[in-house]
C-alpha cells in the first residue's frame, strides 16, 4: 500500500512572475469540472492507498470554494482517505477565512503551508503576489483560531531589489510569528516566467554573494529563534522523532514536514490532478499539464497520464542518493543500504571522495552527508550521485 498522497490545485488568482509550476487564472466552471474529475482519479486511486501523509498544493489550494472544498472531503471521508498523522494544505493569505480553516480542520487538516515569500508590500507587489503584509497577520490569527497548531511560513530571498536589511526585517517579524516549520526559496530564473524574460532583457541581475549572505543569515537567526534545521532550507520545532515509511525510518524535529521528508528518502507516494507527479515501486508517472485535457480524459474513464518511465534499480538509488542527501542527517551508509540495496561506499565512493576534495561533502564511519558549503551548493553535489 501507498501511505502519501499528492493533490494539485492548478489555480490562483494570478499567475506569480517568478512561478514556474503549472498553474492558471480561475475559472468557476472549470474548477468545478476539475473537482468532479479529482474525485474520479481519487477514486481510482484510493484502493492502493493506505494514507500517512497528504499534501494539497498548487497553485492556491485555498482557493477552492467551501462547497468545492466539501465535495472532495467529503469524497475522501467516503473512500476511507482520512485520518493521515499528516495533511498538509498550502493556503494564500488572500483566501484564508474562518469559515474554510475549520472546515479543513474538521475533516482532519492539521498542518497548513502559508505562501508568505515577503513581508514588505513593494517586493509582493515585485513578485505578483495579490495579497498584502496585513493579510499575513490576519491569516496567521485565522489559522490559529481554528485550532491549527501546525503551520508553516514559506518566504523568499534573493528577490530582486530585496536588501540584505529588508531581508533581516522580514525574517524578524516571520519568526515573531511563532509558527512551527519555516521554509524558504532562492528566487530561481526559470524559462517561462516573467522573472525570466526580465532576466534576458538585462532589466535583473543575479547576485550570488548577496544570496549567499542572505542564506547564512537565514540560518542563523531560525537558529536563535528555535527552528532547527533538517533540509538544505527547512527549518522546524520540536525534539527529534522517527518518521517515515517501514524501511524509510529517519530521525527529524517533531514539527519537520514528514511527506517531503518521504520525497527525500525515496518513498513511494500517488500524485493526482494535472501534472502532478507519481512515484511507486519504482515507476515514475506525471499527469498532463492541461487543466481541460485532464478533466475529459478522466471524464473518458481514462487516466491523465502523459508520462511514465520504470527507472533501473541503480538509476533509483542514485536519485536516492541525491535527494536525500538535501537533508542535513545526510545518508547513513546502513540506511541507504537497506532502501536501497546498494552501498554507498562501493558504487559511489569516487563520488563522496569528490563532494569532500570541494569542500561539499563529509565522510565518517556512518556515512555521507553535505556540508554547510555542500548544502549551498547542493544540486551541483546532487548531480555527482545520479547514474
Amino acid at each position: 500500500m501507498v501511505e502519501s498522497l499528492y493533490v494539485h490545485v492548478p489555480f490562483c488568482a494570478q499567475k506569480c512572475d517568478y512561478c514556474a509550476f503549472y498553474s492558471e487564472p480561475s475559472s468557476g466552471e472549470t474548477i468545478n469540472r476539475y473537482v468532479a474529475a479529482l474525485v474520479k482519479e481519487l477514486e481510482w486511486l484510493a484502493p492502493e492507498l493506505r494514507l500517512r501523509t497528504v499534501f494539497f498544493g498548487g497553485g492556491t489550494p485555498s482557493l477552492l470554494t467551501l462547497r468545492q472544498w466539501e465535495q472532495i472531503l467529503g469524497a475522501m471521508e467516503r473512500l476511507n482517505l482520512l485520518g493521515a498523522a499528516e495533511w498538509t494544505v498550502e493556503c494564500n493569505p488572500a483566501t484564508v477565512s474562518l469559515d474554510k480553516a475549520k472546515l479543513l480542520r474538521s475533516f482532519g487538516v492539521n498542518r497548513v503551508s502559508m505562501g508568505v515569500q515577503s513581508l514588505n508590500d513593494s517586493l509582493l507587489e515585485r513578485l505578483g503576489r495579490v495579497h498584502s503584509r496585513a493579510m499575513v497577520f490576519k491569516s496567521f490569527d485565522i489559522l490559529r483560531r481554528a485550532g491549527f497548531e501546525n503551520v508553516n511560513v514559506d518566504l523568499m530571498f534573493a528577490i530582486p531589489g530585496q536588501t540584505l536589511g529588508i531581508w533581516r526585517e522580514t525574517l524578524r517579524e516571520a519568526l515573531a510569528l511563532g509558527s512551527e516549520h519555516l521554509s524558504t526559496y532562492e528566487v530561481i530564473y526559470e524559462e517561462d516566467t516573467r522573472f525570466y524574460a526580465q532576466l534576458e532583457a538585462g532589466k535583473v541581475a543575479e547576485d550570488e554573494d548577496l544570496a549567499c549572505a542572505m542564506y547564512e543569515e537565514l540560518c542563523e537567526a531560525a537558529e536563535a529563534a528555535g527552528l532547527r534545521q533538517y533540509e538544505i532550507a527547512n527549518f522546524a520545532r520540536g525534539p527529534d522523532v522517527e518518521t517515515g515509511a517501514p524501511g524509510l525510518v529517519t530521525r527529524v524535529p517533531e514539527r519537520a514536514c514528514r511527506h517531503n521528508v518521504n520525497y527525500w528518502r525515496g518513498g513511494d507516494f500517488h500524485g493526482a490532478g494535472p501534472s502532478a507527479t507519481g512515484y511507486v515501486r519504482g515507476v515514475r508517472t506525471r499527469n498532463g499539464s492541461n487543466t481541460l485535457l485532464y478533466c475529459e480524459q478522466i471524464e473518458h474513464g481514462r487516466r491523465a497520464i502523459e508520462f511514465s518511465e520504470t527507472l533501473s534499480p541503480l538509476a533509483r538509488a542514485g536519485e536516492t542518493a541525491a535527494f536525500g542527501l538535501r537533508m542535513v542527517a545526510g545518508w547513513p551508509f546502513g540506511d541507504f543500504q537497506k532502501v536501497t540495496g546498494y552501498d554507498l561506499r562501493n558504487e559511489w565512493a569516487a563520488d563522496m571522495e569528490e563532494a569532500a576534495r570541494r569542500g561539499w561533502g563529509r565522510v565518517d564511519e556512518q556515512g555521507f552527508r553535505l556540508t554547510a558549503l555542500g548544502l549551498r551548493f547542493a544540486d551541483s553535489a546532487a548531480q555527482l550521485f545520479l547514474r
